[in-house]
């Protein structure tokens, strides 16, 4: 059976970056086993959903390397739930409640007083015929619950009914479901809620491996008991950690927090993304690695730690740095022209300033200063500023390369007696007008003689 795995997100906000963990891990996974990525838009939720978060969505994964290999929607298969909802009422494991959320919620809290376990006590099951019709014509009107296989002839009399399985990132892991409430499968409004149509779709889509959070661990003990009681076998089961900020905080779509729409509007490169969100909170050492295949070959599922991953946002600054430091200029050559760096002097351009850049956008501020000059004049004292012009006077003749930075410096250095910073501070502002970036003897040839003389203060 070829493996195939599923993305599932609700078009309710943006993906963040720890969303993008969750496609990353089914991706990397899919990939290494030759598979198939399904993206699964969980659109059932028509009032929040938007058409225009599904396509961004798209869009983002796009951006970030992954292509799904079919793209389903939960809005186009209603039918497929509707008719597995009527096998489940038929076979007596889906029945009607009538409580509303405050008596629910004070049932709730005698069981915790009692001391029992704070789970749903099946008081709908003893409802007859005639109470539900009355119930209704109050008004009422009924949300559904699946019953959990969790008591031999009695559901008012459970027992520890284990769930089984053998995670893929976890190891061996148990639900008992008598722990469990019944879980809602749709609600008042006839609205389905996520655990049918999910396990619908993985059983019609052919999905062999659910790879999600470990938020999500509790309810699968419950969702292998749907699958089972659909005459479906179950799909393996991974559940990673989760991303949280640096103070522990969780990540949400619906605050944009760290959104990959808002990164990439940042600058950030896609790959420092993906391999910022795949390999913090592994045994691996989190790198900046250059491509998707090479992040799928060093992938391994198995090495996510059992413990949240906390990360802050400047790591993605660190390997965005390293990437743009490592890439070649075949590579940045689209990116400089749609910069406005064009001309003959582009790669030895890029080649100077490609290690003392944060973003690629930062390249077209160095082009400005290359081209153009300071954004405005150095800020030198009276003794730095006559330093510089005696400097400039003592400029070589052209052609200019790599060495005349030195050449030049050395001059300097006897005719003046600076050397250090002394010598080197004051012409490094009034050539770039900052303290600080990529090496001189790299800058000196783009800026040409008559380039250079232009800055003198």
């Amino acid at each position: 059976m070829t493996t195939t795995v599923r993305f599932a997100p609700s078009p309710t906000g943006f993906i963040h970056i720890g969303n993008s963990r969750t496609a990353l891990f089914n991706w990397l996974f899919a990939k290494q086993q030759g598979g198939r990525f399904i993206l699964r838009f969980d659109d059932t939720d028509i009032g929040r959903s938007k058409r225009e978060y599904a396509d961004q969505i798209e869009t983002d994964l796009a951006w970030l390397g992954i292509t799904p290999d079919a793209v389903e929607r939960q809005s186009e298969r209603f039918g497929a739930y509707d008719a597995a909802a009527e096998r489940l009422r038929k076979s007596g494991l889906l029945y009607a409640c009538y409580e509303t959320a405050e008596e629910l919620e004070r049932r709730r809290r005698i069981r915790l007083q009692r001391r029992l376990p704070p789970v749903y006590g099946r008081e709908a099951l003893k409802l007859t015929e005639a109470e539900k019709a009355e119930l209704e014509a109050q008004g009422r009107k009924p949300h559904w619950r699946f019953l959990l296989p969790n008591f031999e002839n009695d559901p008012f009399s459970t027992h520890r009914t284990e769930a089984r399985w053998n995670d893929i990132v976890r190891g061996e892991e148990t639900v008992d479901l008598a722990s469990l409430s019944d879980p809602v499968l749709i609600r008042e409004d006839c609205s389905y809620l996520y655990t049918l149509p999910s396990v619908v779709d993985d059983i019609d889509l052919g999905v062999t491996h659910v790879i999600r959070g470990d938020d999500h661990i509790t309810n699968t003990g419950a969702q292998i008991a749907l699958f089972e009681a659909l005459g479906a076998k179950p799909p393996a089961f991974g559940h990673h950690n989760l991303l949280t900020t640096a103070s522990g905080a969780g990540l949400s779509k619906r605050t944009g927090a760290l959104s990959i729409k808002s990164l990439r509007e940042e600058g950030l490169e896609p790959m420092a993304i993906a391999s910022l969100a795949t390999l913090i909170g592994t045994s691996e050492a989190v790198t900046a690695v250059a491509d998707m295949a090479g992040l799928a070959s060093g992938f391994d599922i198995g090495r996510s730690s059992r413990s949240a991953a906390k990360f802050d946002p400047a790591e993605l600054i660190v390997l965005n740095r390293a990437l743009l430091r490592d890439r070649p200029f075949g590579e940045a050559q689209a990116r400089l022209v749609a910069l406005g760096i064009s001309d003959a002097r582009a790669e030895p351009f890029w080649l100077a300033i490609r290690g003392n850049i944060e973003k690629m956008n930062d390249a077209a501020e160095w082009w400005g200063i290359v081209t153009s000059g300071p954004a405005r004049p150095a800020e030198l004292g009276d003794d730095d500023r006559q330093f510089v012009r005696d400097a400039f006077d003592l400029l070589p003749p052209e052609p200019w390369d790599g060495t005349t930075w030195k050449e030049w410096t050395d001059l300097v250095k006897v005719r003046t007696g600076r050397k250090g910073k002394a010598l080197f501070a004051p012409l490094r502002l009034a050539l770039t007008g900052v303290p600080s970036g990529p090496e001189l003897a790299d800058l000196l040839p783009l800026l040409g003689r008559e380039g250079t003389l232009a800055r003198r203060p």
